[in-house]
């Protein structure tokens, strides 16, 4: 398996990956399919310099993805990015996720990120797991913030901070 940045053509699959989390209520909180069309504005947002979206790929194609995205989308936050994480159902339980967020940890200080935010479903107990044993801290709780299903869910906020690293394409200061 590899881990590489993504291509337009990988979009069919990640938006496929995406939308069969969706009937589990376990990883996001839209509750119908996204399209590949409504995807694509968010596809070309991220850039592998700065901003990467990394897919798993081995022969069977696309396992899974994860993507680094701008926290909040003000200058002072260059440095804070939110994961995406999601696995092919049908490959889960089998270190897809690992792998890709071992390569996201990897790739980031190089992309000037030094903190790394999650947010899980507090019943989301295998993504809290793997996140946990990659060291990332609960920095936060919001109760019953969600309601999937009737019924109210919980969200933690993860965190994780980096070695500080020089942002790509930004001199550091001089004094």
């Amino acid at each position: 398996m590899i881990v590489r940045d993504a291509l337009e053509a990988d979009l069919e699959a990640v938006v496929a990956i995406y939308n069969a989390s969706i009937p589990g209520r376990l990883a996001t909180a839209d509750t119908d399919p996204v399209s590949v069309e409504a995807r694509r504005p968010w596809f070309r947002d991220f850039d592998p310099v700065r901003r990467p979206l990394l897919v798993a790929e081995d022969e069977a194609g696309i396992a899974g993805w994860v993507s680094l995205h701008s926290f909040y989308g003000r200058p002072a936050y260059f440095a804070t990015v939110e994961l995406g994480l999601y696995v092919d159902p049908a490959r889960q339980g089998q270190g897809v996720g690992k792998r890709l967020l071992d390569a996201a940890l990897e790739r980031a200080p190089a992309c000037g990120i030094r903190t790394l935010l999650a947010f899980v479903f507090g019943h989301n107990a295998a993504s809290l797991r793997l996140f946990a044993s990659r060291g990332f801290e609960r920095w936060g709780w919001l109760p019953a913030v969600a309601e999937l299903d009737g019924i109210e869910r919980d969200l933690a906020i993860l965190g994780r901070r980096l070695a500080p690293q020089a942002p790509p394409n930004r001199p550091e200061s001089v004094t």
